[in-house]
């Protein structure tokens, strides 16, 4: 195990940091996925005619924690990551138990929002803390033992939700999610320190944001690997959105599919723990590149038997294709954005909420589009898997100017580094 963390964590044992940044992360996957066994409930509760509309709750909350990123970045680098998180916590707490006393589904939507707004802070944070602390290679082992935890919150939140469901509603459901997030409240108030140094605080000036925001558009890898994150995350999305309506009425699983949704998710969080352990001998690229093919040859080989059996191949073939497909996002999401955030250390909190945005806002945009396709077969969502990793794979060949699975070193670094410091010295 590496060492402890230097001195930004001023003797915060690298286990704790690595627990505290993924239950930070993991705030989003369960404002996500405890909600998936309630989202007929929810719908029938508050008069919801379509079921596909009952994907908004799900792309309600995407919508403000995508939108939400690009803001929290720049305060960051300006007043340090406590505060700025603490105030995005605060807003998360308050949009959960506000949705308990909804009395429309269309105010139950307009608190996701807000519960997303508060969320897109944490996340900023979470990967601003890594980058604030580690670089390169260690920054992608760090993500992915950060994504290991965080793929855990899938594992257990829909069958939490199920359990919460058996004995009571979805009014609990968010009460449920309101104790969690106050409880990694006050855990963050008592452990983490800040981590940002001072001489690292931007002043908070237009002409500065702007120009933080120039670097990380017009920085090649940086601006592919959000790219191609983005169209990545669109597909898990877009899995997520339709996740409920698969399981229950393609292939009419009942109230069992949050065991086959959580036995995905355990595969995901064991391909992210082995993902950090290989990173440091074969290196992002060759990893991530690996996977991408891979990840597009079985949505492939997905569709083509969907195709076959007139829209949905049988399930034992689908779930056998669907774990391996998603063992491979395990080598894909982490590397991919610790690629997109190495070269911009020294913008580390305004990279890290320009590349979430885009990322999530962008992913959950494209997921919802390909989630409300749901035409009762898996046709369109496979199609949606394929096209998008399709692009994906350009998205990364443009990044890399042509080459893939090459190692790289430094040298785009060091130039962003030194444009950086160039740009904002005083």
């Amino acid at each position: 195990m590496p060492d402890a963390p230097a001195s930004p964590t001023r003797g915060l044992p690298y286990w704790e940091l690595v627990a505290l940044v993924a239950c930070l992360m993991a705030l989003n996957a369960a404002a996500i996925d405890i909600y998936l066994p309630a989202l007929q409930n929810i719908g029938a509760a508050l008069g919801v005619e379509s079921e596909n509309q009952r994907q908004f709750v799900i792309t309600a909350y995407i919508v403000g924690f995508g939108g939400a990123q690009i803001f929290y970045g720049p305060l960051s680098d300006r007043f340090g990551r406590r505060p700025v998180l603490f105030f995005g916590l605060g807003i998360y707490v308050l949009g959960a138990f506000a949705s308990i006393f909804a009395p429309s589904f269309t105010i139950l939507l307009a608190m996701r929002v807000i519960q997303g707004i508060g969320a897109a802070a944490t996340r900023v944070i979470a990967i601003s803390v890594v980058r604030d602390c580690f670089g390169g290679r260690q920054m992608a082992s760090v993500m992915s033992l950060v994504m290991m935890v965080f793929m855990a919150i899938p594992v257990f939140a829909p069958n939490v939700g199920q359990l919460i469901m058996l004995f009571g509603d979805w009014h609990e459901i968010f009460m449920t999610v309101t104790l969690f997030a106050l409880g990694v409240t006050i855990w963050t108030a008592l452990r983490l320190p800040e981590t940002l140094h001072p001489e690292d605080r931007m002043p908070l000036t237009a002409k500065r944001v702007a120009e933080a925001f120039r670097i990380v558009v017009t920085t090649r890898i940086a601006f592919g690997y959000a790219v191609a994150t983005a169209l990545i995350f669109g597909v898990l999305f877009a899995f997520i959105n339709q996740a409920e309506q698969i399981y229950t009425q393609v292939y009419a699983l009942g109230d069992a599919f949050t065991l086959y949704f959580s036995g995905v998710a355990i595969f995901m969080a064991l391909s992210s723990f082995l993902n950090s352990r290989l990173v440091q001998r074969f290196g992002m690229r060759r990893l991530s590149h690996t996977a991408l093919i891979g990840f597009a040859f079985f949505s492939l080989l997905q569709l083509v038997f969907a195709y076959a059996w007139g829209g949905a191949a049988p399930f034992w073939l689908f779930y056998v294709l669907l774990i391996p497909t998603f063992c491979l996002f395990g080598f894909i999401g982490t590397n991919f954005n610790a690629l997109a955030m190495d070269p911009l250390g020294h913008v580390a909190g305004t990279a890290s909420s320009v590349l979430g945005c885009m990322q999530t806002l962008g992913g959950g945009l494209i997921g919802a589009i390909i989630g409300y396709t749901y035409d009762g077969t898996l046709t369109p969502l496979f199609v949606g898997f394929v096209v998008l990793s399709a692009l994906s794979l350009i998205a990364v060949f443009v990044a890399e100017g042509g080459r893939l699975f090459e190692p790289r070193n430094a040298p785009d670094a060091r130039t962003a580094h030194e444009v950086a410091q160039h740009t904002f010295a005083e």
